[in-house]
């Protein structure tokens, strides 16, 4: 079982003791571009590094690391909030206990139902399902709604559901591997000890080292695909990067495993908030952070999320991103009940981008990017130590265009504007002529006839 790997003092310490160099930056870039994964003194090193020339580095290798690994394909998802009882008493979170503004709710089966073919109508084909803590959302809670929202299919189909939830026991982890979800995501929140004790008072959130080794019992339970990350906001945002790198670094050196995702959401407005303003991140900030993720760890998907504006979503994604949630709802019942007027009393947070999946594609088309709804990896079993196979060396690159390739054109056949519709397609030609495999090339000529045909769910 996983015992507390934070060490506090060897954190500060690095952070204190580094020297950035020219030389020591342009070394640090060299490996990272090398697809290797970069140690706790050269990611401190990049942390400290303040210079204009040597962040303009940092932030064109991010650029080139994150097309050489991922292309310029952007995987998108929406969340669905399933229940906001919660028990613990988080400082910055709209859902703790003791905020009495929040009607408290779980969706029903005909709830769930509603949500899931709204999810659909809109095109999306993969989902994360929120939970907060509370003992009716036990494990065998969350595997059924796994299954009923797999089983439901009326305007499309759920293919991929992640789940977002407490740490569970081992036991509980293998229940949820049976009815085949997909990443299992925990957030630390903030990994500094003393910072985490004071924003979480109260609930079995108040347990450092469960939330902690929450992973580590995934793992065990043979539930390799798993997502990190920490809530920038709460604590000095240097130290959350090494807090990450050494999450990272830990189960790689348990398990062969490291994160499938990261995430690096930051404070937001919430009702009732309580927290220390002094370590709220900037946008300039945000995007070192994502710059240098994207260096220090370059096999992780980073995922950004919609409490970000428009604007700084647009410009933060080139330095790494991977995946983004698009035609985000976060009120309870708000892919159906949806209020153009954020109520804030409604959500767990305030979020910064409330346009449509479709709006928020035509975007990404525009700017070239290209939107994947791709599932195939979790469904032919690359996930944990096979997906780190392929990512590492940088080879999931040869399948994820090609899939990306095909789950947007089952969008742009089934639920896309006209105009997004004339924009993608042209999109998809220009990809497929980058192709240089001729057999792989032709593969997906093949199957983009098949679902202009009818075809549904191709893969490679």
């Amino acid at each position: 079982m996983g015992q507390n790997f934070i060490n506090d003092e060897q954190i500060k310490g690095i952070l204190n003791k580094v020297e950035p160099t020219g030389e020591k930056i342009d070394r640090i870039i060299e490996k990272s571009l090398n697809k290797k994964r970069l140690n706790r003194e050269e990611t401190a090193l990049l942390l400290q590094a303040e210079r204009e020339e040597w962040l303009e580095k940092i932030f064109a290798a991010a650029r080139e690391l994150k097309n050489e690994i991922y292309g310029d394909r952007i995987v998108l998802f929406a969340p669905l909030y399933i229940g906001n009882k919660c028990i613990n008493d988080c400082k910055y979170c709209g859902f703790k206990s003791s905020n009495q503004e929040v009607e408290r709710c779980t969706l029903s089966n005909q709830e769930l139902e509603r949500q899931i073919k709204a999810l659909e109508e809109q095109g999306q084909k993969r989902s994360i399902f929120v939970y907060g803590e509370h003992p009716d959302y036990d494990a065998d809670f969350i595997a059924e709604t796994v299954k009923t929202a797999y089983q439901i299919k009326d305007d499309g189909e759920l293919r991929r559901i992640n789940i977002n939830a407490a740490p569970l026991d081992v036991a509980g982890y293998r229940k949820l591997k049976e009815v085949g979800i997909g990443t299992y995501q925990i957030f630390q929140e903030t990994y500094q000890q003393q910072t985490y004790q004071q924003v979480h008072p109260s609930g079995p959130k108040s347990d450092f080292e469960w939330r902690l080794t929450g992973l580590d019992r995934a793992m065990e339970a043979g539930l390799d695909d798993v997502g990190i990350g920490a809530l920038f906001g709460l604590y000095d945002w240097k130290y959350e990067v090494l807090g990450l790198l050494e999450h990272t670094i830990h189960l790689e050196e348990t398990y062969n495993v490291g994160p499938h995702t990261i995430s690096f959401p930051r404070l937001k407005e919430a009702t009732n908030l309580e927290v220390d303003d002094r370590y709220l991140v900037t946008d300039q900030e945000l995007k070192r952070i994502v710059a240098i993720l994207r260096l220090a760890v370059p096999y992780t998907g980073l995922i950004l999320t919609a409490r970000e504006e428009p604007k700084l979503r647009q410009e933060v994604m080139e330095l790494g991103v991977s995946q983004i949630d698009a035609g985000t709802r976060i009120e309870m019942a708000g892919y159906t009940d949806f209020k153009q007027e954020q109520d804030i009393k409604r959500e767990q947070f305030k979020l910064g981008d409330t346009r449509s999946l479709n709006e928020v594609i035509d975007e990404l088309v525009k700017d070239g990017c290209l939107p994947s709804f791709c599932t195939s990896c979790y469904r032919l079993g690359r996930t944990g130590e096979h997906f780190m196979e392929f990512a590492k060396p940088g080879f999931i690159k040869k399948y994820c265009t090609p899939n990306a390739l095909l789950t947007f054109k089952e969008y742009l056949e089934d639920y896309a504007s006209q105009e997004t519709k004339e924009i993608g397609e042209r999109l998809i030609q220009a990809k497929v002529t980058e192709i240089n495999e001729q057999q792989l090339k032709e593969q997906v000529v093949d199957k983009l006839e098949l679902i202009a045909d009818g075809e549904r769910d191709l893969y490679f």
